[in-house]
């Protein structure tokens, strides 16, 4: 996998709406947090613009994601918020100098098109991570600093005790994966990630519990998690049930999808739509263990 340069003091990085609309109230805290850290905030033309519920029309999202991608003197371009919309524009953008000049592309939840379409056609490492309309609040600051460490380059390694349902082992491997619902969209097509051999990170928000297990019976018959190294299983936010309960809980229909294979499997990983959640570099070779505790430490 191939490695955008970390940033230092002074580089600029950029902010950019592909999916859904934000105000600038809801980004100003995430402009004062990155100055703060020595970065110029470069936002785009079309950021707090608004059609319908999205930021403005394909075509204005997708301008603006291209002069970020095709601008050397930006190097990282961070998504402002999830939603729905990216997988809109994934196909009109133009990635051929964003390959001659990889930089960091950073978000979660809708941004998982990104993670997954770059992964899979590129080979370049991307950051899952928060977004300005999570970056405010007073439990943000290991969140934040989590993005912050991966972005300037430091060691990352994770740790807590090991919950329920999980399955003990080591394994090492590629990290991918994102937002289950988004994953699962993508099946089919060239953005469709590929998981073999590699360690599987999923998350997921507002879901009713059956989709999720219509999701998982999607993966395992399509034999993606065959070769899987290894599950990481982050939040699973909001779920919802019908008035006839589904009767098992998120993580319960995904321990059940996954009891035929061998490979460690881990709950309530501290990413995805909660609270806290850790910067997770998709594309870089982690090792990955489940015994007493969870250990995720990134090479």
């Amino acid at each position: 996998m191939i490695r955008p340069a970390y940033l230092k003091k002074g580089d600029k990085i950029a902010i950019v709406s592909p999916a859904r609309s934000i105000t600038f109230e809801e980004v100003h805290p995430a402009i004062r947090f990155f100055q703060r850290h020595d970065l110029e905030v470069v936002l785009g033309s079309y950021v707090f613009s608004r059609q319908h519920q999205f930021a403005g029309s394909d075509e204005q999202r997708c301008r603006d994601f291209q002069h970020m991608l095709d601008d050397e003197k930006i190097r990282a371009i961070v998504c402002s918020r999830g939603g729905y919309g990216t997988v809109r524009i994934i196909d009109k953008l133009d990635f051929t100098r964003f390959r001659e000049n990889p930089k960091w592309i950073v978000g979660f939840s809708d941004a998982t098109v990104l993670h997954a379409h770059i992964s899979r056609q590129f080979g370049i490492e991307t950051l899952h991570a928060a977004m300005p309309v999570n970056m405010q609040g007073e439990n943000k600051g290991e969140t934040m600093q989590t993005m912050m460490n991966a972005l300037f380059g430091k060691r990352i390694t994770y740790s807590y005790p090991k919950p329920g349902l999980a399955r003990e082992g080591r394994s090492e491997g590629v990290l991918v994966g994102g937002n289950l619902s988004i994953l699962f969209s993508l099946m089919g097509s060239v953005s469709e990630p590929d998981m073999a051999g590699k360690i599987l990170f999923l998350e997921d928000v507002d879901e009713y519990l059956y989709h999720v297990d219509r999701m998982m019976m999607n993966l395992k018959r399509a034999g993606k998690l065959d070769n899987l190294k290894g599950l990481i299983v982050g939040g699973m936010t909001g779920m919802k049930d019908n008035a006839i309960p589904f009767g098992k809980t998120a993580g319960e229909i995904v321990a059940d999808a996954v009891k035929d294979y061998t490979f460690p499997v881990c709950f309530d990983f501290p990413a995805g739509h909660q609270d806290t959640n850790l910067a997770l570099i998709l594309g870089r070779k982690v090792s990955f263990s489940v015994d007493k505790e969870v250990e995720l430490s990134f090479y």
